[in-house]
């Protein structure tokens, strides 16, 4: 068993450096193992004595407290993880074998794969006219840029990119649009993150999004439908690989040193969810629930910090640098396939700028065989 302490520190305006630092002394005062951080600065890390996380971490760590904390979500650039001081448990993101399918199928009877968590009344096998949002008034579907007398009843195929991707489905709900099919940008690749949309709406990689918006251009009348699903566990793809949004190394304060650490999974993992907003977070989306699907580095840094916990029952002897050098010397660099484990924003295998040592293994960092331990001094 576990207890959990939970301190607030953001509002609605924003986690500011003094809740912070104040919320992480009281969690040592209290006499917590771990503390679960996710959160982080914006931009570039900043340097460590003005960073108010590597401050509070450092102070926990000599009290004997494992700081664990999200890498962030601004990949795939290099450069861009945050919460790198060498005394915290840096996490970057990873996908898993549980998928939301949701096809986009054309006119021409193409099919391509895609992703949602859509579960409102289905669109039907009957395809609707479809169009690209470029020719109605915004590629990006942003809010109130959208022309209604071109997007009316149909299923418009929005650009990822600048707003939320709730948020375009809301623009395309609010200018009257039947459907959308939100298409990857470079950046993104063929990475799919299933969202609760307030149409019906399904996610495709940037592959499929050049084809079908060809399609729209190709034909005089183009149509498609989207073929929702369910829910579906297996090997295709292969996971874990390394989300195209977790943000990656190498350090920018100290490139010596390998940041992330390791990663876990964060894409498409169940979570508790407050009743007091929407599953969305959208001001129009009138639903309430229990749990959401969620993605990111606050998804994965939480599983970092239960292992973190489990490895301290066992070991309660062990210092926060030996549970970090247990998770990290035990990592995976295999996907379920037996094949290096890949990174979606490249297709390729991921390099250790990306995945740091590698897949969070618990079972195997619970018996490492050798811990390397430092400490404050170090």
């Amino acid at each position: 068993k576990a207890r959990i302490a939970a301190y607030k520190i953001c509002w609605s305006l924003g986690c500011f450096d003094s809740d912070i630092l104040a919320a992480m002394d009281s969690a040592v005062s209290d006499g917590v193992d771990v503390i679960s951080l996710s959160v982080g600065a914006n931009g570039y890390a900043p340097s460590y004595y003005r960073d108010s996380i590597a401050i509070g971490a450092f102070g926990a760590v000599r009290h004997g407290v494992v700081v664990s904390c999200s890498a962030g979500n601004s990949g795939p650039g290099a450069y861009t993880a945050v919460n790198i001081a060498p005394w915290i448990l840096t996490v970057g993101a990873s996908t898993i074998d549980r998928e939301f399918p949701a096809d986009a199928v054309l006119g021409d009877g193409t099919i391509y794969r895609g992703v949602s968590l859509y579960s409102g009344d289905p669109l039907g096998e009957a395809p609707l006219p479809l169009v690209y949002a470029g020719d109605c008034g915004s590629a990006l579907c942003l809010s109130g840029h959208l022309d209604p007398a071109k997007v009316a009843g149909k299923i418009v195929l929005c650009d990822r990119g600048v707003s939320a991707r709730v948020a375009k489905g809301s623009a395309v709900k609010l200018a009257g649009g039947a459907g959308m099919i939100l298409a990857n940008n470079a950046d993104s690749g063929e990475e799919l993150v299933a969202d609760s949309h307030l149409v019906p709406a399904t996610m495709v990689g940037q592959f499929a999004g050049d084809k079908i918006r060809n399609y729209t251009k190709s034909v005089p009348s183009p149509t498609a439908t989207i073929l929702f699903r369910g829910t579906v566990t297996g090997g295709s793809p292969a996971a874990p690989r390394v989300a195209a949004f977790s943000s990656r190394g190498p350090s920018i304060r100290t490139q010596e040193i390998l940041k992330p650490d390791v990663i876990a999974p964060g894409v498409n993992i169940l979570a508790a969810w407050t009743g007091f907003t929407s599953p969305t977070d959208l001001a129009i989306d009138p639903r309430r629930v229990e749990f959401n699907i969620i993605s990111g580095t606050s998804m994965s840094c939480p599983h970092v910090s239960g292992v973190a916990a489990l490895l301290k029952s066992r070991h309660r002897d062990w210092s926060p640098a030996s549970i970090k050098s247990a998770m990290m010397t035990t990592a995976s660099n295999l996907d379920n396939r037996g094949s290096p484990i890949g990174d979606v924003s490249t297709g390729s295998p991921a390099n250790p700028f990306t995945m740091g040592s590698g897949q969070l293994n618990p079972e195997r960092a619970a018996d490492p065989g050798l811990v390397y331990n430092i400490t404050t001094k170090d």
